[in-house]
C-alpha cells in the first residue's frame, strides 16, 4: 500500500531512527492520506413570498466526503524517538476535508407555489438559496464530532501502521503513537521534550 518496502530493503542498519527516517520519506511520497469517506444526506427548505403568494422548494443533497491529512506536511522534526520507552512519536497534521461531492443525479426537489414561480424569478432564487443551504449542511455533519474521530482514529491507525511495520520487520520492538494537534496534551509535550526529534539524531550522525 505505501511502499515502504523498497525504503526499508535499503535500510541495512536495524536501528529506528533509520527505519522511521526511511519510513516517513516512504509517507512523504504518498503525498496524501485518505483513510476514512463518508456519504451524507442534507435536507433543506426555502420558502419566499411575493404579490401576496407563497412559494418553497425542498431540495435533498447526498454528497460525500474524503478526510485526507497532507503527508507533505510531515518534516522529520515531526517525528521523534525516545530510546527510554522504545517510543515512536509522530505529530500528524490537521485533517482536511475533501469535498462535498455531490452526485447530480441522485438530487431530489419538490416545490409548491407554482403560481409564484410562473410569475417572478421565485425558483431560481429559491434552488440558488437551497444548493447554498444544502452544501453547508454537508460539510457541517462532515465536520461533526463523530465523524471526525473516526476519521482521525482510522488515519492515526495508517499512519501508524506504517511505521510500525518496518521496525516489526527487522525485530525492533517499539511502540508507535501518532497524533493531531488538538489531541495533545501538557503530557505529550512533556514526553516530545524527552524524546529527540530524527532530525536532531540524524544530524549528528553526519
Amino acid at each position: 500500500m505505501w511502499a515502504f518496502g523498497r525504503y526499508v530493503d535499503k535500510t541495512l542498519d536495524p536501528d529506528p531512527v533509520t527505519i522511521a527516517s526511511a519510513s516517513l520519506a516512504g509517507l512523504r511520497e504518498q503525498n496524501r492520506l485518505s483513510a476514512f469517506a463518508a456519504r451524507y444526506v442534507a435536507v433543506v427548505t426555502s420558502k419566499q413570498s411575493r404579490l401576496g403568494l407563497t412559494a418553497s422548494k425542498t431540495l435533498i443533497m447526498p454528497g460525500s466526503v474524503q478526510y485526507e491529512v497532507d503527508l507533505g506536511k510531515l518534516k522529520q522534526r515531526d517525528v521523534a524517538w525516545d530510546a527510554r520507552t522504545n517510543t515512536l512519536s509522530i505529530h500528524l497534521p490537521p485533517i482536511e476535508l475533501d469535498g462535498p461531492h455531490v452526485e447530480p443525479g441522485a438530487i431530489k426537489q419538490y416545490g409548491e407555489g407554482g403560481i409564484l414561480m410562473s410569475l417572478t424569478d421565485a425558483e431560481a432564487t429559491l434552488d440558488a438559496a437551497n444548493r447554498k443551504a444544502a452544501r453547508q449542511e454537508l460539510v457541517r455533519q462532515a465536520r461533526a464530532e463523530t465523524p471526525m474521530r473516526l476519521a482521525r482514529d482510522a488515519t492515526r491507525q495508517a499512519v501508524e501502521r506504517s511505521f510500525a511495520m518496518p521496525l516489526k520487520a527487522v525485530g525492533l520492538d517499539a511502540t508507535v503513537r501518532a497524533t493531531f494537534p488538538d489531541e495533545r496534551t501538557a503530557q505529550d509535550d512533556e514526553r516530545w521534550d524527552v524524546s529527540r526529534p530524527i532530525s536532531d539524531v540524524l544530524a549528528n550522525r553526519r
